[in-house]
């Protein structure tokens, strides 16, 4: 079982910046994926973005790629995003997830546990 807790969310006016933090514990393997997923009202959730363990390999979907930039500190096992420029559209709740596996995600489907979520609001 892996815990994933997320934290940074809230309310950003357009053209703002915001950073999500996530923890995780548990049963993690040695090497692993961690990522971001949102699902913004009325809609499925979507692949965000997503980094390798080392950090060298990172994913974005189009919409965020030049805004959003995803990181992580695997000695403490956590993983940022900072997302800048937002835009209404990010609305959003914001799910931290992990792949156990190996190769970096790009699908929501890829990756195997994922938090809670907070949400992030962008105002025009």
């Amino acid at each position: 079982q892996v815990q994933l807790v997320e934290s940074g969310g809230g309310l950003a006016q357009a053209g703002g910046s915001l950073r999500l933090s996530c923890a995780a514990s548990g049963h993690t393997s040695s090497t692993y994926s961690l990522g971001w997923i949102r699902q913004a009202p009325g809609k499925e959730r979507e692949f965000t973005a997503a980094i390798s363990w080392s950090g060298r390999t990172t994913y974005y979907e189009p919409s965020v790629s030049g805004r959003f930039t995803i990181s992580r500190d695997s000695a403490n096992d956590t993983v940022y995003l900072q997302m800048d420029y937002l835009k209404p559209e990010d609305t959003a709740v914001y799910f931290c997830a992990v792949r156990l596996d190996y190769g970096v995600p790009t699908r929501v489907a890829e990756f195997n546990y994922w938090g809670r979520g907070t949400q992030v609001t962008v105002s025009s």
